[in-house]
């Protein structure tokens, strides 16, 4: 299919600054060219523009730009385009409607209930895709045989795809729907998403409304249960919507295309990559399975180039562009994921697992309260950066042009308004000047002022500086270093999170500015080879030249992957391999040409973790299925990625995939250079590097026979791409014409212990990447849910003084606390701990949140030193560790002795060997109190320790060869440094604040009290010392301990504290110790907010938190008040247990609406999918929406509160822990407040209870839970609304590249607890 002889072929990658054109002509040469994508003064399409100077100049003919161009001399077209991305991030896709079942009009605007940024108040969340909703009336249930709902009237039986039994509870009124969908096309609406609950196993409801669309002139619809047929509803109802949202948008833009060429070219074979790495034919082409069409072609490229001749080694794909870096991994098999969010928008599809960091070429540099920080802002191509000389900022591109990397003279004079002039060294460095100049000044105004005040940590205070001035080249230097760390930490993330080690893997650099960075990175990570193909600067143009046709099926399955299901599952597999088939065989493939692989998405029965498995090397035998050992396949790979097995655990079947592949791929034709070994530079130049300026020899990649050897310092220069061989490192040419270089290891320059401002951002990334890698192990080794999927842990690293230095993920209640539980040690352990020692602790009164949180440190030790150098730990949420309720989560606990088993200074590990008889001993204590049992959950409990002492000793060994590299003073020093930083940050936002406060009222106090719901009050008077930037927050007048579980240990004010000013400084800051450098905290001893050594505390950590932060926020006046409740309900029986955290309003502010149905402040949990919850609990989701006017009115609206109802199908326990059932949240400003909560109960005889705000009760079935949660407070009065309309928050999307990818997703997930 591919050889077209005789023709002209083009591969072409359209993206967003420039599109590349590979073309291979009819006598079998190949010609790369690159143009920008937008040009309208000169062309109205690139792509096309690209193919029409092509023929023009290798014919001889002309063909002119204003008429179609003749067809017949191509043979194929294949595509890569940002279209459908471009559409996603500027919104701009087709105006649609959304159909879904009723109950459940808010579900994809509540989606997980999680907000993208912690710290943002505004919760700037992108908008939905929809621009209507119609509810539909309909109903399907999963049938379960146990259920005991009284008058179980006949329902309708159907049979799933998944081959579950399902009830039709609710037949489809066709008449109504077809009277919405009609006002619905009169307001000139034509693009419909069809959202039906159940419908990926029975889509007979969809299907039915779906032609009835069709035939009242929709032209675009797009049913979930036929665009991915998955188990989910949030995810498969977001990729509904991008499908008929987004597919519109492409059919425009092919039709465009198409018009510029003769005959709309019908003769010609025209395919579009997809996310997965596959070509569809245009026709085939849709808005879900387009978003990564264009870096997917790069990730084909570099895996087909690279790995074979590489010697199979594993291979990091490194494309780095203007606004962003994508990374990649290959090693023989495409890594896909199956749910990725991109611009907000969590598709359901196979795509490859592409992870973009938003650092590229045009990436801008900052330097912010003494750090260099580089994005994630970009230039974009409009302005560009400032040596495009159209007034743009300085970027990474201006850094590697005034270090003389970069050389003018070898590029094309496209630069300026007339886009006929160079790059411009004189802006750069104009700009850098400017730069040096503001840093210089920072540092010698810092160091004065040291003098004046002294520190608060001398020692180590980032403000004593003896760093002499800096150069522009330091400066400029130092922003490539800060961007190198930066995208090295997702390339670590990246392998380490499957068990693979970073250093011996290949790195295949491609991509415009990739040349430039390759050596330095690769030698950050340990990697001893950079790949660099000839087309390295077109590789995803290329990439789509060597791809395949790709035909994916898939379909659902709730089978056990055993005996008796083979029969089903190899009818499944044989019905969709056979689809498969037929559907490449119409596409003109032979059967010699088609290849087909299986896979089955599995996990182990009551686990999350599902991994989507092939049977390659693992072939069928008596006791598999007829496509491979699966059971086999999928044990080893959950071995390699987590550590461990389940043996004794039934293991599920998800989904079955077959991936039939078209082989159409060109195959790369090798003319070698022969001739001399040796080449001449074409002109020596001056490069900059940390030892200097240094003579760099200058080549042309085209004039480089095969064989030669270069040693760096070298530049080597193509019409695309400029590459640098750095000092110690050596780049061969091989026979190919591709660049291999050897990275050499860096003559290290002794970096002493004053501050360096550049290392302060490196060793900032280098410790948060200690914490990082820490949480990796934990989370592959753990076995539990809530640390392995739910994510529930953070790990951290502390000073020798107990004092934290980075902590990962930032959960907001743990921040800062665990500071607390090293100090305690610390003070109480004194010099009795050793070498092999770790500590188990989780009291209130030793730095504790509440029981069911276990903290596990170690001490580093280093020779020669005789006190711990640091200490590292990690803190997670086990699900059961004993006291009067399953879970650990008393609703009415009244001491701490019901809430579980308690450690306050517990040697877990001693001398090297874990104490496994003594601690269980203490889990199982509980036990001995009245009503209390011991752990219900032992095995788990022991596996997680166990997992969170590996993560302790991972970044033990990391914290070692830190040390190991740069010496014990200079790690330390830094380590004060970071701590310092923050305090910095702090300081400077306390003084802004202080100023303004008194120009308004002349004062420098501010106060605020608010109440729990049983009149508690929590009271704070803040001081602050305008010139120190310092500040004495003050509890007393504080409530006394009360009776109940509401009680808050003082660790909690800390991170409740923490979390508030990093939400006040407003941006990126380390989140450490330094932070509350600058701030005395006053509690009273026995009040609610330090309450006895034995007060239950479990209300405390999910309730008071929530009203520590209302009570901070309103002294200073940030925001109204969000609806300062977690909404913990739980429910259970002897067999089943069920936990969950609901949403409520947001706060608004000055310039915002508060956000809708979203987590605020202290969590941000994730909330069960509707689909899973009806299917693995005895409960039916009636309703799920928002609670309309919930919200408190004002200039700028709070958000709404939801409504969620429950109708259980069993008898259960319900528990409730709610607060703000009694207070409403506070408006702000004379902002209205917002509405408080209600717990109703709904009996199955009709009576409806207020339950109140905590309580325990026994439910039949039949019996409805409806939960009404809090609305946030207004801000402003509500006649000024004349300039309140917020500014769209659409610009986000586009002014910070969004980050996306399997790491990105993990981060996210992890601050979603």
């Amino acid at each position: 299919m591919a050889e077209t002889k005789g023709k002209f072929d083009f591969a072409i990658d359209r993206g967003g600054t420039f599109t590349d054109v590979f073309a291979r002509l009819p006598d079998g040469r190949e010609r790369v060219l690159k143009l920008l994508s937008r040009d309208p003064q000169n062309y109205k399409d690139a792509p096309t523009e690209g193919i029409r100077r092509i023929l023009e100049e290798e014919t001889g003919q002309v063909f002119p730009r204003e008429q179609p161009v003749d067809t017949s001399l191509i043979g194929w077209i294949r595509m890569g385009t940002t279209v459908a991305t471009n559409a996603l991030l500027e919104r701009d896709g087709e105006r649609t409607a959304l159909l879904v079942t009723k109950g459940f009009k808010d579900l994809l605007h509540i989606g997980t209930q999680a907000r993208p940024k912690l710290f943002d108040l505004e919760v700037a969340v992108p908008d939905v895709l929809y621009e209507e909703v119609i509810e539909v009336d309909e109903r399907v249930v999963l049938k379960q045989d146990d259920c005991e709902l009284p008058g179980n009237h006949p329902k309708r039986l159907v049979t799933g795809k998944t081959w579950d039994t399902l009830e039709v509870w609710k037949e489809l009124d066709l008449e109504k729907v077809e009277k919405d969908l009609r006002g619905v096309l009169s307001r000139g609406i034509t693009s419909l998403a069809v959202l039906l609950l159940h419908s990926y196993t029975w889509s007979v409801h969809e299907e039915a409304v779906g032609s009835l669309a069709c035939r009242l002139g929709f032209t675009q619809v797009s049913l979930s249960s036929e665009v991915m047929p998955m188990v989910r509803a949030v995810p498969r109802g977001y990729t509904v919507c991008a499908d008929a949202y987004l597919t519109p948008k492409i059919h425009q833009y092919l039709k465009g295309f198409t018009s510029g060429f003769k005959g709309a070219l019908k003769d010609v074979d025209v395919l579009f990559m997809q996310s997965d790495g596959g070509l569809t034919p245009m026709e085939q082409f849709c808005g879900s399975r387009a978003v990564l069409s264009g870096p997917a072609g790069g990730v084909v490229g570099y895996a087909i180039t690279s790995y074979s001749q590489m010697e199979k080694k594993p291979v990091i794909g490194f494309d780095m562009g203007g606004t962003s870096t994508d990374v990649s991994r290959y090693a023989g098999q495409y890594e896909h994921v199956f749910e990725a969010t991109t611009a907000g928008v969590t598709l359901q599809a196979p795509q490859l697992d592409i992870n973009t960091v938003a650092a590229g070429g045009g990436s801008r540099l900052f330097f912010r309260s003494g750090m260099f920080v580089v994005g994630p802002e970009s230039a974009g191509a409009h302005p560009g950066p400032a040596c495009y000389r159209k007034g743009g900022p300085l970027t990474v591109t201006d850094a590697n042009l005034a270090l003389g990397r970069l050389l003018p003279s070898f590029f094309p004079k496209i630069f300026g308004p007339g886009e006929n002039e160079s790059l411009s060294s004189e802006e750069t460095m104009k700009h850098f000047r400017h730069l040096t100049e503001e840093i210089n000044l920072f540092l010698s105004s810092n160091q004065s002022q040291m003098g004046e005040n002294g520190a608060s940590n001398p020692q180590s205070s980032m403000l004593t500086s003896s760093q002499s001035k800096m150069t522009v080249e330091d400066v400029a230097m130092g922003f490539v270093r800060v961007a190198n760390e930066a995208m090295c930490r997702p390339i670590r993330a990246l392998t380490q999170a499957k068990g693979h080690d970073t250093s011996q893997h290949v790195l295949a650099c491609f991509g415009g500015a990739g040349g430039q960075h390759a050596c330095a990175i690769a030698r950050a990570l340990g990697m001893k080879t950079v790949f660099i193909h000839k087309y390295s600067g077109v590789l995803s143009a290329y990439g789509l030249a060597l791809a395949d046709v790709v035909e994916e099926v898939q379909e659902p399955c709730s089978l056990r992957y055993e005996q008796q299901s083979f029969s089903m599952l190899d009818r499944s597999v044989e019905q969709l391999t056979q689809r498969c088939h037929d559907t490449l065989c119409g596409r003109g493939f032979t059967s010699g040409q088609i290849t087909t692989e299986v896979f089955l998405h599995l996990r182990y029965e009551g686990t999350d973790c599902a991994l989507m498995v092939t049977t390659a090397g693992y072939p069928s035998n008596a006791e598999s299925c007829q496509a491979g050992d699966f059971r086999r396949a999928f044990t080893k790979r959950y071995l390699k990625e987590f550590g461990f097995t389940i043996p004794d655990r039934p293991i599920m079947v998800d989904d079955i995939r077959v991936r039939g592949c078209g082989k159409s791929g060109i195959k790369s034709v090798h003319k070698p250079k022969m001739g001399q070994k040796q080449a001449k530079p074409v002109t020596m130049t001056k490069c900059y590097f940390e030892g200097g300026y240094l003579d760099t020899a200058v080549y042309l990649w085209e004039d480089l026979p095969w064989g030669l050897s270069i040693q760096g310092p070298a530049i080597i220069i193509d019409k695309n791409s400029t590459i640098l061989v750095e000092p110690c490192c050596e780049a061969c040419l091989t026979e190919g014409g591709d660049v291999c270089m050897t990275v050499g290891s860096d003559p290290h320059c002794a970096l002493g212990t004053e501050l360096n401002t550049v290392q302060l951002s490196i060793f900032s990334h280098r410790f948060m990447s200690i914490a990082e890698q820490m949480g990796r192990v934990l989370q592959r080794t753990s076995i539990s849910t809530n640390i392995k999927e739910r994510l529930d842990f953070s790990c951290a690293v502390f000073g020798p003084d107990g004092g934290l230095v980075s902590n990962a993920p930032h959960i907001p209640v743990h921040l800062g606390a665990m500071q607390e539980t090293v100090q305690y040690q610390i003070r109480s352990q004194g010099n009795k701990l050793k070498e092999g020692d770790v500590i188990l602790s989780n009291h209130p009164c030793a730095g504790g949140s509440h029981l069911p949180d276990l903290t596990v440190i170690t001490p580093v030790f280093r020779k020669g030193v005789s006190k711990p150098v640091f200490f590292v730990a990690s803190r997670g949420h086990h699900a059961d560790i004993g006291g009067i309720t399953p879970g650990s989560m008393p609703p009415h606990s009244t001491s701490l002795q019901q809430e579980g088993a308690v450690f306050i200074s517990f040697k877990l590990v001693t001398g090297g060997v874990f104490q496994d008889e003594a601690v269980t001993e203490a889990l199982m204590a509980p036990a001995q109190y009245p009503g209390c049992s011991g752990t219900r959950n032992l095995h788990d409990n022991l596996s997680d320790l166990r997992a969170q002492v590996a993560a302790n000793q991972r970044g033990s060994q990391l914290v070692g060869e830190l040390i190991d590299s740069y010496g014990l003073a200079v790690v330390q020093a830094y380590m004060g440094y970071i701590q310092s930083n923050a305090e910095l940050a702090v300081r400077d936002m306390l003084k802004e604040f202080a100023r303004h406060r008194e120009q308004k009222t002349g004062s420098l106090e501010v106060k605020s009290e608010d109440f729990m719901d049983d009149g508690t009050p929590i009271r704070l008077r803040v001081q602050i010392n305008e010139e120190e930037g310092s500040a004495v927050f003050d509890f007393s007048g504080t409530g006394t301990e009360v009776w109940g579980n509401c009680n808050a240990p003082r660790a909690i004010t800390l991170s409740a504290l923490i979390y508030c000013l990093r939400c006040m400084v407003g941006q990126d800051i380390p989140l450490n110790q330094g932070c509350l450098a600058p701030i005395k905290v006053i509690i009273p001893p026995g009040s609610i907010l330090q309450p006895s050594q034995n007060a239950a505390v479990v209300g405390g950590n999910v309730l008071t938190s929530q009203r520590v932060v209302d009570v901070i926020f309103k002294a200073f006046e940030v925001c109204a008040a969000s609806q300062g409740c977690m909404n913990n309900i739980s429910f259970g029986s002897e067999t089943v247990g069920y936990y969950e955290t609901v949403a409520g309003g947001a706060g608004a502010g000055p310039g915002w609406n508060g956000r809708s149905g979203v987590h605020s402040h202290m969590t941000n949990t994730r909330i069960t999918d509707p689909e899973i919850l009806e299917k693995r609990y005895p409960v039916i989701l009636e309703q799920f929406s928002l609670r309309p006017g919930s919200g408190g009115a004002g200039k700028y609206r709070g958000g709404d509160g939801v409504i969620r109802k429950l109708l259980f199908r069993k008898k259960v326990v319900l528990s409730v822990l709610t607060e703000r059932r009694a207070t409403c949240p506070y408006g702000l400003q004379g902002g209205e407040d917002g509405a408080a909560g209600l717990n109703h109960l709904h009996r199955a005889d009709g009576r409806v209870l207020n339950l109140g705000a905590k309580t325990s009760i026994s439910l039949q079935p039949g019996d409805m839970f409806c939960l009404y949660t809090p609305g946030g407070g207004g801000y402003g009065k509500e006649e000024d609304t004349s300039s309140s309309t917020p500014q769209s928050k659409r610009r986000r999307l586009n002014e910070t590249f969004p980050e996306r990818g399997s790491v990105f997703e993990y981060r996210i997930a992890q601050e979603g607890v």
